[in-house]
């Protein structure tokens, strides 16, 4: 009976945390983070975005700021009011649906001369991942969600062992 409820309860565990270990944050621009004169629409170009990922813009926000706009004002590098701007420094945008989004830089010449901006497409969750012109650089900050489901699990296993 232990043996059936420990299995139980790893079934369970595993369906629950899988929607989790699928979700990647990416941190816009590596390890540059969000910053002038940096190529974001190559580093876009690298990623695979879904629906349940998030964007994580790391920047000093005396310098920088975020808006979320259509296509039509970033291809004008124009923006909404500043007080719609994302302004922590730490900005965590979740991707929460399908289809064509753009991000750019309000202060100063940032979008329009310093290349921060950037458009991705963000596909459902599990649908097939397009071609990628070449494989993405490795990045620690990729992997973390990937690693704690790993240890998650390796946990579980080892629990279900011992009741089985």
């Amino acid at each position: 009976m232990a043996s059936s409820r420990a299995i139980w309860i790893l079934s369970i565990s595993i369906v629950l945390l899988s929607s989790v270990a699928m979700a990647t944050d990416h941190i816009v621009g590596d390890d540059k983070g969000w910053t002038v004169d940096f190529n974001y629409t190559q580093w876009a170009q690298e990623m695979i975005f879904r629906v349940g990922d998030n964007l994580v813009f790391n920047y000093n926000p005396s310098f920088h700021n975020v808006f979320k706009v259509n296509g039509t004002l970033f291809q004008n590098c124009t923006f909404p009011p500043e007080n719609e701007a994302l302004s922590t420094g730490k900005d965590i945008i979740p991707l929460k649906t399908e289809g064509r989004k753009w991000y750019v830089c309000g202060k100063a010449d940032h979008c329009s001369a310093r290349q921060m901006k950037f458009v991705i497409t963000v596909l459902a969750e599990g649908a097939p991942a397009p071609s990628l012109p070449s494989p993405p650089p490795s990045s620690d900050a990729r992997h973390v969600v990937s690693s704690v489901f790993g240890v998650v699990m390796a946990t579980m296993v080892t629990i279900a062992a011992i009741f089985a």
